[in-house]
């Protein structure tokens, strides 16, 4: 028999996480109520109650063997050899119906948990990469791809387990509850008859096991959050290596990333130590309930048993009974770490979901509208911290004309192009482009997905819409990456196997397959030599004569291969010159 905890220990999220009670159920009703109000929610329901109602059955078959243990224990007693095989028949045919009800309510259970996990991560993931949120969350929720990956899982495996759990041991309270106070007769205290006293007895008992396994127990739940935030930074360290590697291995940073993932590596021992003791004084209060349990029972109705006022097997279908209150009126106790972690769960998804909706909320006061060219009308482009790097930007750029925006390093050239690809939410004004007007945004550092090169070749554009090999051979010839024409089909980690150079070359190829009527280019050349950035820029006016360029640089050389100057002096004010004489 395990120990439990009675219902009363729904209090211990709130000493534990400085959470209160109300904060918590709140956290976990709006995270479990989406997929039971969503499109799919009849069939979750209907499956959901199949698997209680076959957790039903086996309270039922458990209250069946109860009273087989009755007859059987008494035809012990007083010999009956004729009726030993045939309640052996009757108890292995009730066990046999047992076993199968509890593999296919676990397995159903597991098939809703799978229904459920998808329907919620692929929400989470709607909800992350709409509108940039991915972006804008970057530095205010950590490690969310351990949210939508774990956390997730572990919510809808928790939830289900204790709502099932639940359910189940308070059918096996109602049920055993009554064979309980029928078996147990009474008891005189103080001139005081009790009846059914094991049954109150019972509810003390469990009561006094949940109070003290609370005490003992209670900072579980701060460990096991910290011990997820620990185990992720020291991964995510890790991971931070894999894609820097050359940097580092050209700084010779080998030593500085070891102290790093020491350092990391010892959080996540100190508080996995803290965990293991905590949870070693729990096992000591948990297991002593359990043997007490065992024996308390037979303690108390052993003066009827002596008294020859029940049978053997009375007295055996009483401590069966006992055991059977014991562990529904302790289901928190036994589950008490389960409901730390659930707690921890709940706790990071929340938070993260808030963050979600913090990053929603801050929007861009810029307003599209529609001209016949690129204008841009009273921008104002700041900080976070609200410093204005740019105020009231008032620019035409003439179709087919290029415009280059300059300016020291800090002056708000890149934060500028982000706020005209939409993704920059600290600014207002108003950006005008033709009606379905085609653009493209290269980064100084290209994104190249794992997979084909074919795939890192027509990004962001699906493998199923890929243009003809032809078209795809011809055009990395044309930005002089010959040496992968015949690879397209080649799957790697090409941001690995290519230089920047060759990647930033990758991009302008991208960019000649897209044909877009506008791009804007974040300098994209910088890891060109001049000549070959002087021929790249050619080659856009070559092949796409008809596409506005917006670049940011500082190259001398670049005034040369642009019609109009932007100049920015990190203070809000600007200036505008032709480049064409």
């Amino acid at each position: 028999m395990n120990l439990k905890k009675s219902p009363v220990t729904i209090i211990l999220a709130r000493e534990v996480l400085h959470l209160d009670t109300k904060k918590l159920f709140s956290g976990f009703w709006s995270l479990f109520k989406g997929y039971w109000s969503s499109e799919e929610k009849w069939k979750a329901r209907g499956l959901l109650a199949f698997v209680i109602a076959l957790n039903f059955a086996m309270v039922y078959l458990l209250v069946k063997i109860n009273e087989w243990y009755n007859v059987f224990y008494n035809a012990l007693q007083n010999y009956e050899a004729e009726n030993f095989w045939p309640l052996i028949g009757q108890f292995s045919a009730i066990a046999f119906a047992y076993i199968m009800i509890a593999v296919y309510a676990v397995y159903l259970r597991q098939m809703l948990q799978i229904k459920w996990r998808t329907w919620m991560t692929k929400n989470y993931l709607n909800a992350w990469m709409s509108g940039q949120i991915y972006y804008r969350l970057q530095d205010a929720a950590d490690n969310p791809d351990q949210r939508i990956s774990e956390d997730i899982g572990q919510f809808v495996n928790i939830s289900l387990t204790l709502i099932i759990g639940f359910l189940r041991q308070l059918t096996t309270l109602a049920a055993f509850g009554v064979v309980l106070w029928e078996l147990s007769g009474s008891i005189t205290l103080m001139g005081i008859v009790i009846p059914g006293y094991m049954f109150w007895f019972s509810f003390v008992y469990s009561g006094l096991g949940t109070f003290f396994a609370h005490k003992v127990g209670r900072r579980l739940i701060g460990l096991n959050f910290d011990q997820q935030k620990y185990e992720a930074d020291f991964r995510f360290s890790m991971m931070r290596v894999r894609e820097n590697s050359e940097s580092i291995a050209f700084y010779r940073g080998e030593p500085a990333e070891l102290e790093g993932f020491n350092l990391k590596f010892s959080d996540v021992i100190k508080n996995y130590w803290q965990l293991m003791k905590k949870t070693k004084h729990l096992n000591f209060y948990v297991n002593g309930y359990a043997q007490l349990a065992v024996i308390v029972p037979l303690i108390m109705a052993a003066p009827r048993y002596f008294s020859k006022e029940i049978q053997l097997g009375g007295l055996m279908q009483i401590s069966s009974a006992f055991g059977r209150v014991q562990d529904a009126l302790s289901f928190f106790v036994d589950s008490y770490d389960t409901l730390a972690s659930l707690a921890a769960v709940i706790n990071r998804l929340a938070g993260f979901t808030e963050h979600m909706e913090e990053a929603k909320k801050i929007q861009s006061k810029v307003t599209t509208a529609t001209a016949p060219e690129l204008k841009i009308s009273a921008l104002n482009v700041a900080l976070p911290t609200g410093r204005e790097l740019l105020k009231k930007l008032s620019l035409e750029v003439q179709n087919a004309k290029s415009l280059l925006v300059t300016g020291s390093s800090g002056c708000g050239k890149s934060t500028l192009l982000r706020t005209l690809a939409g993704i920059w939410a600290y600014a207002s004004g108003e950006i005008s482009l033709p009606a379905n007007a085609r653009v493209m945004f290269l980064p100084q550092k290209p994104y190249l997905p794992l997979g084909t090169l074919r795939r890192a070749l027509i990004y962001p554009s699906a493998e199923k819409d890929s243009p003809p090999d032809d078209k795809l051979k011809r055009t990395l010839q044309l930005v002089d990456l010959p040496a992968l024409v015949d690879k397209l089909d080649v799957a790697d980690d090409w941001s690995r196997i290519l230089s920047l150079g060759e990647q930033q070359r990758l991009a302008f190829a991208r960019v000649l397959l897209s044909a877009p009527d506008y791009i804007f280019l974040d300098e994209a050349t910088s890891a060109l030599d001049e000549p070959r950035e002087i021929e790249m820029y050619n080659l856009l006016r070559e092949q796409l004569p008809k596409v506005t360029v917006v670049s940011v640089g500082h190259r001398s050389t670049l005034f040369k291969l642009h019609d109009v100057e932007l100049n920015l002096d990190g203070t809000g004010n600007y200036s505008v010159r032709n480049l064409i004489n």
